[in-house]
């Protein structure tokens, strides 16, 4: 019997449950040895599916390290929004924010240290992590243009610091402690006008 065009099409039946999230290609994307040299292909072999399942997620490698970025930044900014209470004042935000960093970025090998380098940037989440950033720090009455240039040296030192750390660059006899570097980061904001002292 020939369905009308008024009929609904028969739905099809449940089939295996999808293995594919953003979650789950993160986490492929981490066990892989390099996030300079991974492939489309080596993901889903990861993850266990065919390229052309994954290719329905993300068509190039450009595509699955935007949605990987997407991804670890909605992660950073979870972070610093799920606080429930009053607002944390702006070096308590800071600080919260280079922990989130630390511990997101720090968790995909490699990630640092592209972030580090001359890239596009990766949708609107980066933009909501800035403007928290800059609407608390024009809240404590910084202008609007140094509280933009505090954004940029945090942002700038923090992942800075994390791809020095991912790459064993630190000379001396040690690796600083990241809860030293943030202090002395945090300390040192807001950014003021050079000239206009402490």
């Amino acid at each position: 019997m020939t369905r009308t065009p008024e009929e609904p099409a028969a739905k099809r039946p449940p089939g295996r449950p999808a293995r594919i999230s953003r979650d789950a290609i993160v986490e492929a994307v981490a066990a892989t040895a390099n996030l300079d040299t991974m492939t489309v292909r080596e993901v889903a072999a990861r993850l266990q599916v065919t390229h052309g399942a994954l290719y329905r997620w993300v068509r190039t490698r450009d595509e699955l390290v935007d949605l990987v970025s997407g991804t670890l930044v909605d992660r950073v900014v979870r972070r610093i929004d799920g606080a429930a209470g009053e607002p944390p004042t702006t070096p308590e935000l800071l600080r919260r924010l280079g922990w989130a960093m630390h511990d997101e970025f720090l968790a995909l090998p490699g990630y640092a240290t592209h972030l580090s380098r001359p890239h596009r940037h990766h949708g609107p989440s980066v933009e909501r992590i800035r403007d928290t950033v800059v609407t608390a720090l024009v809240r404590d009455g910084v202008d609007g243009a140094m509280a933009e240039q505090s954004w940029q040296i945090f942002v700038t030192c923090t992942v800075g610091w994390l791809a020095a750390v991912e790459n064993a660059q630190h000379p001396g006899a040690g690796t600083p402690h990241f809860a030293v570097f943030l202090d002395v980061l945090v300390r040192g904001l807001p950014a003021r006008a050079p000239g206009t002292g402490r």
